[in-house]
């Protein structure tokens, strides 16, 4: 039985690395500048997908139950809408932050382009700029995604559980386990996604925006391919 649970973890961990979970909390790390608040993104997003994989897996394999495979489907569908708002909420950032391009000519005659963003500047309706730190209270927003993510994988799950364990009690831990796992992929996925975002935010402004645009046009991509897949095929 350990080693089944054991299990749990490493496809868990797997799970977390599916293409539209790392598109979603990407898109979300690409707004992040400190290395911590993208990890804890992730690890907030994997808490809310163990909530509802525990809430819902967990009642059905309570009683013996089985997902709706229209509803499961409507939750992927669901999924692509909400990774192309994400996708487009990255392009509306970098919109609202006015990146533009300056050619830059010094004397002896060489020219460079660089990027150059507004971000942080008073408007003309706010003189004031706050350079501090507010306090950060729990990302909402983030555990609604992994929420609305474990909505979409529970069929999934169930399938898997009931055919790997035939226990109850061993069922619903092989889901925790498994959300545990999905927690700890996320937040060490996140962390590798963190890296250049973090580090070209501070020091290369240009490839940060490359990056987020890039990250942004995936998303989008991907989620009008699940919607076709889920809605529309």
């Amino acid at each position: 039985m350990i080693s089944i649970l054991l299990l749990g973890v490493l496809i868990g961990m797997q799970h977390a690395m599916e293409a539209d979970h790392v598109a979603a909390v990407a898109s979300i790390a690409a707004d992040q500048n400190l290395f911590r608040r993208a990890v804890a993104h992730g690890a907030v997003w994997g808490f809310g997908h163990t909530l509802t994989l525990m809430a819902v897996t967990g009642t059905a394999i309570i009683v013996d139950a089985s997902l709706d495979a229209a509803l499961t489907e409507w939750f992927e569908g669901a999924v692509g809408v909400m990774l192309i708002g994400l996708g487009l909420q990255v392009f509306y950032r970098l919109w609202h932050e006015r990146v533009h391009f300056h050619i830059h000519r010094h004397d002896d005659g060489v020219a460079h382009i660089h990027a150059h963003s507004h971000k942080g500047e008073p408007s003309q309706h706010n003189a004031s700029v706050h350079e501090h730190d507010h306090p950060r209270s729990l990302p909402v927003r983030t555990l609604l995604i992994g929420v609305m993510h474990g909505l979409a994988g529970s069929g999934t799950l169930l399938i898997l559980t009931a055919s790997t364990v035939s226990e109850p009690i061993t069922g619903l831990a092989y889901v925790m386990l498994f959300g545990l796992g999905s927690v700890s992929g996320m937040a060490a996925l996140s962390a590798v996604i963190a890296i250049p975002l973090c580090y070209t935010a501070r020091t290369l402004t240009w490839a940060n925006h490359a990056l987020q645009g890039a990250v942004g046009a995936v998303t989008v991509v991907l989620g009008a391919v699940i919607v076709n897949a889920t809605v529309v095929g």
